[in-house]
């Protein structure tokens, strides 16, 4: 049996038109997962969370999204399918196939509203959004659709979405094909990627994440010669680069622009804080007032933040000035006290990256008593906010490159461009430490700069002897 989401010419296919004007092909089975509840509630959850804060248009939902890589994952199979070697049988992996397209389409089914900062946090008592994922594959009308209409099952699915976790059991071609398609949509270059950075650019306003040649890289895709994965033949090498580029410019300029940042570290603390017995109460219910971000998973976007509002209200102080500056009438973020990058602040960079975030939370305490003491003036510690790039490191961008004389290279090595960014970790070029605090503190502080090197390097070593 074929795959009907394949033939274009089909009349049984239906399109949705999408933005930038892109027609998404839905057949019957594709309409019926697209309209599962948890599917359906991802219209009420934007893309980019608090980057609005910033790029007011970047309200685009995480349904728009999946609908694009679904699109686009259409797209690579036809390139692989027509490729004249090492192309993707369609027919003798159709299986493997049709769990790949499903995995484009419900591969952010578990997110929810601000999800990728809370995961940032690294809180062990939460299911990451891929959990949820793996647990809608196999019970609910997800899983429902998927047995009734599909020849995969969702340990296929979720041994794509999650190769390093998952692996399905089958035929002993399986584990080969399956990662081939977890490279196809998890890797240097990929169907998320190739729509969430034209996508995010499009509604931010930006051009950043659209001058590279999407349709150059499609034509060029190829099957690696001697591993499961995907490449790019040579005569993509460019609009490679460019991608590679326009990546790197979105992530210094949209997702870690430095008042997105602020609003993500209020966030973070007020999370933080709520979660936490506030034993300054010093009432016996105290223990309601801890929230517990499992049982907002299911909400929408308004319904989470009103939850928010509503928690934040009852604990007040701090943590309600935050939360109100974030979801409240009047837009109130913390401003930069100080910054530092991998080239003029490594030492600093080095000293707070990858940091857990409840260790950079208590480091925030002896940094604001070391302000407090500078301006004369009682700041508390909600309110002095590290921002640091976070555990979990992006994924690699040197893809491999299937040169014309058959040998294979990475794009850092034929690219002078990528060469930068491949051998010196991404991260540490796009995402800062930053200090944040009210206005009112910045404006008091003398010679910012120096004196904040200092006062974190002894908060630093203060926090390392205190949970030593």
């Amino acid at each position: 049996m074929g795959i009907p989401e394949l033939q274009s010419a089909d009349r049984a296919i239906s399109r949705l038109r999408i933005p930038p004007a892109m027609d998404v092909p839905v057949t019957d089975r594709v309409q019926r997962l697209i309209d599962t509840a948890p599917m359906r509630r991802l219209a009420s959850i934007s893309q980019l969370g608090l980057v609005s804060m910033v790029y007011p248009g970047a309200t685009h939902s995480r349904l728009e999204h999946s609908l694009g890589v679904y699109a686009w994952a259409l797209q690579f199979l036809r390139q692989l399918s027509e490729a004249p070697t090492d192309q993707v049988d369609v027919a003798r992996e159709n299986r493997f196939v049709e769990a790949f397209l499903v995995a484009a389409l419900v591969h952010d089914a578990g997110h929810w509203p601000f999800c990728h900062p809370i995961e940032d946090m690294a809180q062990t008592n939460l299911p990451r959004h891929e959990e949820r994922v793996d647990a809608m594959l196999r019970s609910g009308p997800i899983a429902e659709a998927l047995q009734t209409d599909w020849s995969c099952d969702a340990d296929d699915v979720m041994a794509i979405l999650c190769p390093k976790k998952y692996e399905s059991s089958g035929d002993p071609g399986a584990s080969e094909a399956l990662a081939f398609f977890a490279s196809c949509l998890s890797g240097p270059i990929d169907v998320d990627k190739l729509d969430y950075l034209q996508r995010d650019s499009l509604h931010a306003g930006v051009p950043y994440g659209r001058n590279f040649d999407p349709m150059r890289i499609v034509s060029s895709l190829v099957r690696h010669p001697r591993r499961p994965k995907l490449a790019i033949h040579e005569k993509g090498r460019t609009a490679a680069e460019m991608m590679v580029f326009g990546r790197y410019v979105m992530f210094s300029e949209v997702y870690w622009h430095h008042a997105v940042r602020s609003a993500t570290a209020m966030l973070q603390r007020a999370i933080h804080e709520l979660q936490q017995v506030d034993e300054r109460l010093g009432r016996k219910e105290a223990q309601s007032e801890v929230i517990s971000i499992i049982d907002w998973m299911d909400l929408s976007e308004s319904a989470w933040a009103s939850r928010l509002n509503n928690a934040a209200e009852q604990r007040g102080g701090p943590v309600q000035e935050l939360v109100s500056g974030l979801f409240g009438p009047t837009r109130r973020l913390l401003k930069r006290a100080a910054e530092f990058n991998v080239e003029s602040g490594g030492d600093m960079h080095h000293m707070l990256a990858r940091r857990p975030y409840w260790w950079l939370a208590a480091c925030s305490e002896p940094l604001a008593k070391r302000i407090s003491k500078s301006i004369g003036q009682t700041v508390a510690p909600e309110f002095v906010l590290i921002d640091a790039p976070p555990v979990k490191l992006e994924v690699d961008i040197n893809i491999d490159i299937v040169l014309r004389s058959g040998e294979v290279a990475t794009l850092g090595d034929v690219s002078p461009v990528a060469s930068v960014l491949a051998n010196r970790q991404f991260d540490n070029h796009v995402k800062r430490v930053r200090v944040f605090v009210p206005d009112w503190v910045r404006d008091a502080l003398p010679a910012k700069g120096e004196n904040m090197r200092r006062w974190l390097a002894d908060a630093v070593s203060e926090t390392e002897s205190q949970w030593a």
